[in-house]
């Protein structure tokens, strides 16, 4: 299955969205940087708490804004929605090829963005230094994109490069 082919599946960002919420996401895009844009936002959000292009811009802008333990509960949200929909296991790491081909089958648009978000997660795990969660994830995702095509190999290959170099350099320690 290629992870990368965009050519034949619905994508999040095209299921329709509340007129109301879009106009708040336009909103908060022109806000960008400004705390009101978190409250468009989420009024966006009380509007539509499962279309995925509001979790999106939630992720985005927490993430953005270095909000990292906000930016990993919309990205496991979004991960929960999917599952639901697709019918994948909640825990993501019960997931196995076998759901993905049956999820591929339902959605494989959907299916991308699952396994893109369980990527996000990772990342913000690795920004709050939680290395031993984030190379689970990686490790998962290592084994359900067997070709490599959204570069989880890559990057566990850099987590284990720099993580014996910081394992190895003694801690600082200041004596009286």
């Amino acid at each position: 299955m290629d992870i990368l082919d965009f050519s034949d599946c619905e994508l999040y960002f095209e299921e329709p969205l509340l007129p109301e919420a879009e106009r708040l996401l336009q909103e908060a895009s022109g806000l960008y940087g400004d705390e009101a844009a978190e409250l468009a936002l989420l009024r966006a959000y009380v509007l539509a708490p499962e279309h995925l292009t509001v979790l999106v811009g939630l992720y985005r802008y927490y993430f953005y804004q270095h909000r990292l333990e906000d930016a990993l509960v919309v990205a496991e949200r979004a991960m929960h929605l999917v599952a639901r929909r697709l019918g994948l296991p909640q825990d993501w790491a019960r997931v196995e090829e076998l759901h993905l081909a049956a999820a591929a089958q339902s959605s494989f648009g959907l299916l991308r963005f699952y396994l893109l978000a369980l990527k996000a997660s990772c990342v913000v795990l690795l920004r709050q230094h939680a290395i031993d969660a984030a190379r689970a994830r990686l490790q998962k995702l290592m084994r359900l994109d067997s070709q490599d095509q959204l570069g989880a190999a890559k990057l566990l290959e850099v987590v284990d490069e720099f993580r014996p170099r910081q394992e190895a350099e003694p801690a600082l320690t200041l004596t009286a």
